[in-house]
């Protein structure tokens, strides 16, 4: 990148803060200083969260917020959460937000409003004695002891990649590694961010089978706290495009060269955190076309879709009008709207023609799903107007294809998509 477009670049994140800002639900009610915001982490999670043996955590999430706090005015209250208890003390109100390494899975989505992402992993096993492993399905097997952390993501890959393995699940994630390398178990289930710290734990050598799935890692904040987030976001974004977020990836996630792809992406930028919103929405659909076909519910409701549309639009009006700035074209805004809605759409009829698809849960539609939706969709709607102007079509195709990972996607659907984006700026 020339120091020109650096500059631009820069510049167009400094607004596109300013945008997220005055969009927000909630936004004109000024940040109170000193106010003390409770923040859920595991302390188990390094390099995410580590909480050892000392009183106030450490690790990558830990050093941002406090970072974003000290800048803001705020007071952090740490409160340690245990990984199954996740959504339900998020819920419960037991803090304000989640900083621990989230995985940005569906569920979870149900329940909260996810930040733009800070980075991305991939999952791995790590098995030992190297030369009995060539493939991922040589683990999967009734004799094969798997450990992994219970009631988190890994949980959920381990017992999807290896569905015929012994799989031991355990309350306490720093206890993983430790039966590795005493030979309890044949193979442990980890990312590759922590993957450097459990090998360095194991004085053996290990087999990486991998990465099994590549996710991203986000903070988690109430549902009831639409200002907050925005905030967060607004930062993230401003601080992506000033290298501080680099520079933190760079102290916290490296180690392992190979994997540096992995954890070392740049993710909170505008276009990125666009797709990323638009693929945590697409993630809900096959749970929304299930329960659909459960009740007998039409899975296409034309004069719903054209009132969304027009509220979209008004929204938006109304939005680029507060924060002072040009809103795109309103056929190019209905445009991706409506290829939104063909994506879902799409995800959803081949989720239910899946006789293989079976939620391991389903939110409620009217209670979980459907309030999700409408959160996501005001972050996109809010991230819409922070996307720089001169967006090439070719850079935001392949932007789509990395990013859109969604079930039941195709390469048509993110084309479309693709094409739509570009068409905003």
């Amino acid at each position: 990148m020339t120091r020109r477009n650096r500059a631009i670049s820069r510049g167009w994140a400094l607004l596109s803060t300013a945008l997220l800002l005055a969009l927000a639900p909630g936004a004109s009610a000024p940040a109170l200083a000193g106010e003390t915001l409770r923040v859920g982490t595991s302390g188990d999670y390094a390099p995410f969260s580590r909480a050892e043996g000392q009183s106030s955590p450490e690790g990558f999430d830990i050093a941002l917020l406090q970072a974003w706090a000290e800048e803001s005015g705020r007071e952090l209250e740490w409160v340690r959460f245990a990984w199954p208890a996740l959504r339900s003390d998020l819920a419960a109100g037991r803090f304000d937000l989640a900083a621990s390494g989230v995985t940005v899975r569906p569920e979870r989505s149900a329940v909260g409003r996810f930040t733009v992402p800070l980075t991305e992993t991939g999952a791995f096993a790590l098995a030992r004695t190297p030369e009995r492993w060539s493939e991922k399905t040589s683990l999967d097997r009734p004799q094969i002891r798997i450990a992994v952390n219970a009631g988190g993501h890994l949980e959920r890959v381990a017992r999807r990649a290896f569905p015929h393995a012994t799989l031991l699940a355990l309350p306490d994630n720093a206890g993983v590694p430790g039966l590795l390398a005493e030979e309890a178990v044949d193979a442990v289930v980890t990312d590759s961010a922590e993957l450097p710290h459990w090998e360095a734990q194991i004085d053996a050598p290990l087999a990486r089978i991998g990465p099994l799935t590549r996710d991203r890692k986000a903070w988690l904040v109430r549902a009831d706290r639409p200002a907050l987030a925005a905030e967060l976001d607004a930062w993230l974004l401003a601080r992506e495009a000033d290298g501080r977020l680099a520079a933190a990836r760079a102290q916290w996630l490296s180690g392992v060269e190979e994997l540096e792809s992995l954890t070392g992406a740049r993710t909170a930028e505008p276009l990125l955190a666009l797709l990323a919103a638009m693929d945590e929405r697409l993630e809900l659909m096959p749970l929304v076309g299930f329960i659909k076909r459960r009740d007998g519910l039409a899975l296409e409701v034309p004069e719903r879709e054209a009132r969304v549309i027009e509220s979209a639009l008004e929204n938006l009006r109304a939005a680029a009008e507060t924060a002072g700035v040009e809103p795109p074209d309103e056929a190019a805004v209905g445009a991706f709207f409506r290829a939104q809605m063909a994506a879902a759409k799409a995800v959803q009829w081949r989720a239910v023609k899946d006789d293989d698809f079976r939620p391991a849960e389903l939110p409620d539609l009217d209670d979980a799903l459907r309030p999700a939706l409408l959160r996501i969709g005001a972050r996109i709607a809010q991230l819409l107007l922070t996307l720089p102007t001169g967006l090439e079509a070719d850079a935001v195709g392949a932007a789509a294809a990395r990013s859109l990972r969604a079930p039941y996607l195709e390469p048509a659907d993110r084309e479309s998509l693709a094409e739509a984006i570009a068409a905003l700026r």
